[in-house]
């Protein structure tokens, strides 16, 4: 079993790696897409939420799912957009310094503790929006999402 220190190194690199050189709304389906395609070669029930600047460029949600799926979207999108990193990210560190989400001064009805939230981030422009999953244990969300960024960014 990692460490925490060892974990946090991981998904920093997965972040500095996953980092896209322009994303459009294409990019987006493409992602989304790619979700979807595993999702249902593995019978996943899940919902899935991306967003570039506040707007929405693609939203699913399979047979399964309820609008429970949406509320955590919302949190983990939430998450991402205020810290820059992705939710998986920020709870590590937190868990680490042995401090919770209320410690930290947050709402846990307006933030999400635990993965599936990942920063779409563009190259030498930084954190513009986010990519969420919901629906699985949190870290399954979280390696989803790597799995699909890393699909269409090696293309």
């Amino acid at each position: 079993m990692p460490t925490i220190e060892e974990m946090i190194a991981e998904v920093q690199q997965q972040e500095k790696n996953l980092q896209f050189d322009e994303f459009t709304a294409d990019t987006a389906l493409e992602i989304g897409l790619a979700l979807i395609d595993r999702a249902k070669n593995e019978n996943l029930a899940i919902a899935i939420d991306i967003r570039r600047n506040g707007h929405q460029l693609f939203h699913y949600s399979f047979q399964g799912t309820s609008p429970d799926n949406d509320v955590w979207l919302q949190k983990k999108s939430n998450s991402v957009d205020r810290f820059g990193v992705s939710s998986y990210l920020y709870t590590l560190r937190l868990k680490k310094d042995n401090r919770t989400f209320q410690d930290a001064g947050l709402n846990p009805a307006e933030y999400a503790w635990g993965g599936g939230g990942f920063p779409l981030a563009i190259r030498n422009v930084g954190v513009v929006g986010s990519i969420c999953v919901s629906g699985l244990k949190d870290t399954d969300d979280h390696a989803l999402i790597v799995w699909a960024i890393g699909k269409v960014i090696s293309k």
